[in-house]
């Protein structure tokens, strides 16, 4: 049997884990293309400076127009990681990010290509079960010919990745799980023969000494010399047992 499904970004069963984002990896996260009224929206509830808003001013300006709050470049540069990675992947939260950068203008009609790249990925100290990926991601504006024509957005993060779940025995598991169901059972419900000696009756206990109704067992005959008794009369270090025959 496996763990349970890992959950991706979205809620949906993972199909992409840690082991699988290795450095090296490029991610195409598809293109998307700028909306003028969402773009300006955004800008009049998050970001209204005048030359995101106001297009009267932003003509006259060396902006020559509107442009993009540049949070919200990159809310279209997230929206295209989850739905093309996280999506997939099984994500956890993010420590941070360690760079973001807007390196051009961008317009209302423009079309972005927008890509990661896996810089680095080590398994998490501070949280097991997970590893820390680094992760480079970009956003490039298209020509007509759709040839990346300028980088508008670059930014470099880290985010948290659940590590692949691993095979369960079956047999093992049920031993686990029977062994531990064991434990919690009081000792009376136990069978006599997991029971600790003192607990077990009388009869049932194993007859492996001297019985106390036989004196002649318990003891050597005095007509026997004892084999630990000196026999020159001089204390004697006794040797042979296995603690004084070890040499570590």
């Amino acid at each position: 049997m496996t763990t349970p499904d890992a959950r991706s970004g979205t809620g949906r069963p993972a199909e992409l884990f840690f082991e699988d984002l290795v450095p090296g990896l490029t991610v195409d996260l598809g293109v998307v293309t700028v909306d003028a009224d969402e773009m300006v929206a955004f800008a009049r509830r998050f970001d209204p400076q005048w030359y995101h808003v106001d297009s009267d001013l932003a003509a006259a300006s060396r902006h020559g127009g509107v442009i993009a709050s540049g949070f919200y470049t990159v809310s279209l540069f997230m929206r295209a990681y989850v739905d093309h990675l996280l999506s997939r992947a099984a994500a956890d939260a993010s420590p941070g990010l360690e760079e973001l950068r807007w390196l051009a203008p961008v317009r209302a009609g423009d079309r972005l290509a927008v890509r990661v790249d896996v810089m680095g990925a080590r398994p998490s100290t501070a949280r097991p079960g997970l590893g820390t990926v680094s992760l480079t991601g970009t956003m490039l504006r298209l020509g007509p010919d759709d040839r990346p024509e300028q980088e508008v957005l670059r930014t470099r993060f880290r985010g948290w990745f659940a590590v692949r779940p691993v095979e369960v025995d079956p047999a093992g598991a049920e031993a686990v799980e029977a062994a531990a169901a064991d434990a919690d059972r009081p000792e009376a419900d136990r069978p006599e023969a997991d029971r600790p000696e003192a607990d077990r009756p009388e009869a049932d206990r194993p007859a492996d000494g001297p019985s106390a109704a036989d004196p002649s067992a318990a003891a050597p005959s005095a007509a026997v010399p004892s084999a630990a008794a000196p026999s020159d009369g001089d204390p004697t270090e006794i040797s042979g047992s296995a603690e004084a025959q070890r040499h570590d």
